[in-house]
């Protein structure tokens, strides 16, 4: 998969949760062809965008519930892709909640692929 198709992707499972614009099984047919690292950092940017004080936690955060819940393997990707050594650096170094969705994902995708 090319960078801009990953680069897509991922904002399309990003918006898809976000925004509602997707039903669950069209999300993990996206998070089915990503790379488990890049679907933590997406789970892991939402939570930390959408705490509960914010308006629309219940809804964004209900819908990653509902996408783990139906799609137990989503879950278990975003698990295994935690362990990865990108995941430290970013932690270490950054905060999720310093980056908006596209420049997020572009830094991610260009530092998995690079």
């Amino acid at each position: 998969m090319s960078f801009e198709t990953e680069k897509r992707a991922a904002l399309s499972i990003l918006g898809g949760i976000e925004d509602a614009k997707l039903s669950s099984g069209a999300i993990f047919d996206l998070v089915r062809e990503a790379d488990p690292t890049l679907v933590y950092f997406i789970f892991a940017w939402l939570r930390a965008h959408y705490p509960s004080s914010h308006s629309a936690s219940d809804g964004v955060l209900g819908r990653l519930g509902e996408l783990v819940t139906e799609y137990p393997q989503a879950a278990r990707m975003a698990k295994s892709g935690e362990s990865d050594s990108i995941v430290t650096w970013f932690e270490e170094g950054h905060s999720y909640r310093d980056y908006p969705a596209d420049a997020f994902i572009e830094l991610i995708v260009d530092k998995l692929e690079g």
